[in-house]
């Protein structure tokens, strides 16, 4: 499971497609619709909010406004009404890790959009707010 903090428009349609499928697990889970994937360390930080669920939730509009931009169709009838939360730390150092990993799978994957990406510098995900720091305890980086 990969809930990128970065902005979903740097994706390419397989990672969008991807993270979209995440993220409904993610949702799935802190509903406790599944037993699976509970203990995700992806998912601390959602638990970490004052509404985890809400908070997922407006992280996965964010995903299919990206969606709708490039004229892909996925079912927002799967998501509940559209609810403002605060917004969620993610550290310089996650940022930074993340956006190393996107473009090294890029690489392989995307080299059109890989290099595209060259030279820009990181936007997060519009449910986060950019503080300082290193990569987030909950990152698994090995």
């Amino acid at each position: 499971m990969r809930l990128w903090s970065l902005h979903p428009e740097v994706l390419d349609s397989k990672g969008l497609v991807a993270l979209w499928r995440e993220g409904l697990l993610a949702r799935a889970v802190l509903a406790e619709q599944t037993k699976g994937y509970r203990h995700h360390p992806q998912l601390e930080r959602f638990r970490a909010a004052a509404n985890p669920l809400g908070t997922v939730e407006a992280y996965l509009w964010e995903v299919v406004a990206e969606a709708d931009r490039r004229g892909y169709r996925f079912d927002r009838r799967k998501l509940a009404p559209r609810r403002n939360v605060p917004p969620l730390p993610v550290t310089e150092g996650q940022l930074a890790y993340e956006w190393g990993h996107l473009l090294a799978k890029l690489a392989v994957r995307d080299p059109v959009r890989w290099q595209a990406l060259q030279g820009q510098r990181p936007r997060p995900h519009p449910l986060f707010v950019v503080v300082p720091g290193d990569i987030a305890p909950w990152e698994r980086t090995g």
